[in-house]
């Protein structure tokens, strides 16, 4: 058994750079591009606006569960922590092992080829194959195509791994600058929405007739744009004076995303009509292009990619402390815990989770993947936010600066909406959600063996070979 590990990462993320990971991790592609789906989906502007409201006031109350487990554990991992807090370490392990294999890295490699194909716009080469893999590893079994564009993705990834390397705070004044160029990008194509585009010539709605399947389905289009606010607890540990920073940015930054959200909505929808919109796929470049022509819609790829950006860098930053709390406590392999002596960095986590994410970019399988984990991951997701409630029962003693607003409703309603989503999900697809249920559950047997390597001691923060 080797001694604990002695280094320690270093508190040098700001309230700023707090708040730029949730806002910057979450604000990716989606707003582009998901009021598309929405209003095929619900029919009326106003039916996409209350499933936007909706949408962000249940992001907000995970958001303000998260708030105070991040403020009574501001440890690595995040998610990791609570559910090892509130249910035992098995559970803090698979959210681990979900997250390492599955469902950070998926989202890793979806945001690096999204930026290569925005790229493609103005470099329509990177679309190009430049190898024929002759083995059924492709679609449908056919041989697997390696696009010029992937090489291109995969650098990104490793030059971001690179620059987290270097130091949490190099990273984190990453995530402010290019966090904030996106806002002011955003807020241009806003401004031109509201202030310079002639609103459109009335034209009849969708006749899409408003569903509960209809609005629920909407309502996944848009948590997916919402999804990454708790990327930050996975950071906790890095934040200084954690037990009021960690709180401000998980409600002021999803705060300040629901605001963006909406006003974007409000300027496509007074440019172009609900038919136009349904008939948009990427709906900000399409209002764009008739306000500035071709110009404009160039815009709208350029201020993709800057989005797309921040989000790899956040993810990256922040997904990177999932795999190495788990080694820490001897859940993982041992190097996975090692922080770096000079930059204070879980760089070898940082490098093997880029890695393997830069794999899943390679194969082009990491869409499968992220739809077969996103049944599974909710209930993780349900899970932690209803920690919020195990932990006030299991553990009243324990130290809590921030206190959830609106406790026991607010984490029970997010809860509850989980629970329908998990229960819609696999009844509509129940293949992809068990074949979800089996990846997570392929990490068991590694869970009886580092638990075993690990039972000799009860140390908290020792790491067994």
């Amino acid at each position: 058994m080797k001694p604990a590990f002695r280094i320690e990462l270093k508190r040098d993320l700001g309230p700023w750079a707090a708040a730029s990971i949730v806002i910057g991790t979450v604000i990716g592609s989606g707003i582009f591009l998901v009021p598309h789906d929405m209003i095929l989906r619900v029919g009326t502007p106003g039916w996409v606006f209350v499933v936007w409201i909706f949408g962000g006031l249940l992001t907000l109350a995970g958001a303000l569960s998260y708030a105070e487990l991040a403020a009574a554990i501001p440890e690595a991992g995040g998610e990791y922590a609570y559910l090892r807090e509130a249910y035992g370490p098995l559970w803090g392990f698979l959210y681990s092992w979900t997250q390492m294999w599955v469902a950070k890295s998926g989202s890793i490699a979806t945001l690096a080829t999204g930026f290569f194909y925005y790229l493609a716009n103005f470099f329509p080469a990177l679309d190009g194959v430049f190898y024929r893999l002759p083995l059924p590893l492709g679609p449908h079994g056919a041989p697997l195509d390696l696009h010029w564009g992937q090489l291109l993705a995969i650098g990104l990834i490793a030059a971001l791994a690179w620059l987290n390397y270097f130091g949490v705070k190099l990273g984190g004044d990453v995530q402010v600058a290019v966090t904030t160029v996106k806002v002011v990008l955003i807020a241009g194509i806003v401004v031109a929405g509201l202030g310079f585009g002639s609103p459109h010539a009335a034209a009849p709605v969708s006749a899409v007739p408003l569903t509960a399947a209809g609005f629920f389905a909407a309502l996944v289009a848009a948590l997916w744009a919402y999804d990454g606010w708790n990327n930050v607890a996975m950071v906790a540990s890095e934040v200084r004076d954690p037990q009021r920073n960690l709180p401000r940015a998980l409600i002021g930054g999803t705060l300040a995303v629901i605001a963006i959200y909406l006003l974007a909505n409000a300027a496509y929808f007074r440019v172009l009509s609900p038919v136009e919109v349904g008939a948009s796929p990427r709906v900000a470049g399409e209002m764009m292009r008739r306000i500035l022509g071709a110009a404009g819609a160039g815009g709208v790829s350029i201020a993709a990619m800057i989005s797309i950006f921040a989000a790899l860098n956040g993810s990256i930053l922040t997904g990177s402390r999932v795999p190495y709390a788990a080694a820490r406590q001897g859940y993982f392999f041992r190097a996975i815990a090692r922080v770096d002596e000079k930059h204070r960095t879980p760089g070898v986590s940082i490098l093997a989770l880029s890695a393997w994410s830069a794999l899943l970019v390679l194969s082009g399988s990491y869409r499968q993947l992220f739809t077969y984990v996103i049944f599974a991951s909710w209930i993780l997701y349900g899970m932690a936010t209803a920690a919020v409630i195990v932990l006030r029962i299991k553990r009243p003693d324990l130290p809590r600066p921030y206190r959830t607003f609106g406790y026991p409703v607010v984490p029970i309603l997010f809860v509850l909406v989980a629970g329908v989503f998990i229960i819609s999900t696999l009844w509509d697809s129940p293949r992809e959600s068990i074949m979800g249920i089996a990846l997570i559950l392929l990490g068991l047997p590694f869970y009886a063996y580092w638990s075993h390597r690990r039972s000799g001691s009860a140390i908290e923060g020792t790491a067994v070979e």
